[in-house]
């Protein structure tokens, strides 16, 4: 099994790696189909008008999470990784205003979002819960074509055919051949003894099977600089954040009270903690407003890995580059493991499959550059991970603002504070990594739909708009 970094960290656009970026690569992709020879062409047709339309959670809370809006930008041609954030509401309203979607290469279709865009909360479609279908139809109101995807966590995106064949062979990432295909815990373990290597240098070697050293270094240094970036825009904007909560930016404000105590040198006993939030709420904050961030492993836990890193580079004093390197390599193996085995999907598992794999992840990354051995790094993702177990997925309003903002914090105070536990063992301890995935995944089947992303149970329901 090999799922490469750069799938489990990829730069995109907020509110949601599922439903946003999720969407905009769907409708990338059935841009491509239009124009191939992939779908029996009737003579002399041609595409002239586009619809869409959104099923299950992307259904239920579509709105909040901008997955509309995502599907408008991506038939524009645009993807996650390149749009610019601050042109996004201007490509909308030129669509909106037109009633057409002109991306490049393409003669332009007729899309108007008000009839041709449909939140379905009628019709789930059988596979996954984050489902939609597009449709190209002729001049006179013919259907030509029409493909359904599934946005299965992260911004991955499949069809129905490729769904199935996950399913089938239980292959969520590439066939590549790579030196070290692990596809557990248990499996990893036993090839970093066998070896004699480090889990970050299996993932190297691994990623080195398929780009040279220079490009796998430059894409992990890119990986950080977005996120660093992230952080550092969302200390300085403050403000309220859009969608109707009026939920209002903290991030700064905390930064600047840390600030200032850190210059005084005023003790605080949980000064390491109020850094690690503060991180991870600038992230969140910027998600929240469809900001740049990158998927660790999705975009509503986006600020679990980052907040660890930086706590890595501000608290320990060896940190460096390289090191940022082997965190962001064995925290993505522990990702793709996680991903291979349940789920990275708050519609699929609920947030325990989100902001769980990420402290899990962030964890792992962070015992590993404190020298742990994989043993210890084992164990260090097995105990942030089981401690989000059972965490439901219900975002007020369908934005990821409440609980997911804060919810971030505490996860990357526990991947810490796993970590650490970890590092004072010997590595040996009573639940496996992989029963802990495997208990994620079977509390996922089993948790009630209203619980997973679809703001339909829990705080979403329980919490009264002000």
């Amino acid at each position: 099994m090999f799922l490469s970094v750069f799938d489990v960290f990829k730069i995109g656009v907020g509110p949601s790696s599922s439903h946003t970026m999720g969407p905009m690569t769907a409708a990338n992709r059935f841009l491509d189909l239009i124009l191939s020879d992939e779908w029996p062409r009737p003579a002399g047709a041609h595409v002239t008008a586009l619809k869409a339309s959104l099923h299950g959670s992307l259904a239920y809370t579509g709105i909040g999470h901008g997955t509309g809006n995502a599907v408008i930008i991506g038939l524009m041609g645009e993807a996650p990784d390149k749009v610019d954030p601050d042109r996004m509401d201007e490509i909308i309203a030129e669509v909106e205003r037109t009633g057409r979607v002109t991306p490049p290469g393409h003669p332009g279709y007729n899309f108007k979002p008000k009839d041709d865009l449909v939140y379905d909360k009628k019709t789930p479609l059988p596979g996954h819960a984050n489902a939609m279908r597009l449709t190209a139809l002729d001049r006179d109101g013919r259907v030509l074509l029409t493909q359904v995807y599934f946005s299965i966590g992260g911004g991955f995106v499949v069809t129905e055919t490729e769904l199935l064949a996950m399913q089938k062979n239980k292959k969520a990432a590439s066939t590549q051949k790579v030196p070290y295909p692990f596809a557990s815990a248990k499996e990893m373990l036993a090839m970093a003894a066998s070896s004699g290597l480090s889990i970050a240098q299996m993932k190297r070697a691994n990623e080195e099977a398929v780009m040279d050293r220079a490009t796998l270094d430059a894409g992990l240094d890119r990986i950080w600089d977005a996120m660093s970036g992230c952080i550092d825009r969302g200390l300085k904007q403050d403000g309220r954040l859009p969608g109707g909560l009026n939920v209002r930016r903290r991030a700064r404000s905390i930064h600047d009270k840390l600030q200032e105590e850190w210059r005084s040198n005023r003790q605080n006993p949980l000064l390491a903690n109020d850094w690690l939030s503060v991180y991870a709420m600038a992230v969140n904050e910027e998600n929240a407003a469809g900001g740049r961030v990158v998927t660790s492993p999705t975009n509503g836990a986006a600020g679990v890995v980052p907040a660890t890193v930086r706590y890595y580079l501000h608290f320990h004093p060896e940190a460096d580059q390289e090191g940022v390197r082997d965190y962001l390599l064995t925290a993505a193996a522990i990702g793709g493991i996680i991903k291979h085995n349940a789920s990275i999907s708050g519609a699929e598992v609920g947030c325990q499959g989100e902001v769980g794999s990420a402290s899990a992840m962030a964890a792992a990354g962070l015992a590993a550059v404190m020298g742990g051995s994989p043993e210890q790094i084992e164990n260090a993702a097995e105990i942030a991970l089981e401690h989000h177990l059972g965490m439901t997925c219900d975002p007020i309003a369908g934005l990821v603002q409440v609980p997911c903002i804060e919810r971030n914090a505490l996860g990357a105070v526990k991947a810490v504070t796993a970590a650490s536990l970890a590092m004072k063992g010997d590595g040996e301890h009573f639940v496996p990594l992989d029963a802990c995935i495997e208990t994620m995944r079977q509390t996922g089947n089993d948790m009630n739909e209203k619980y997973k992303e679809t703001s339909l149970g829990g705080l979403a329901v329980n919490v009264v708009e002000c």
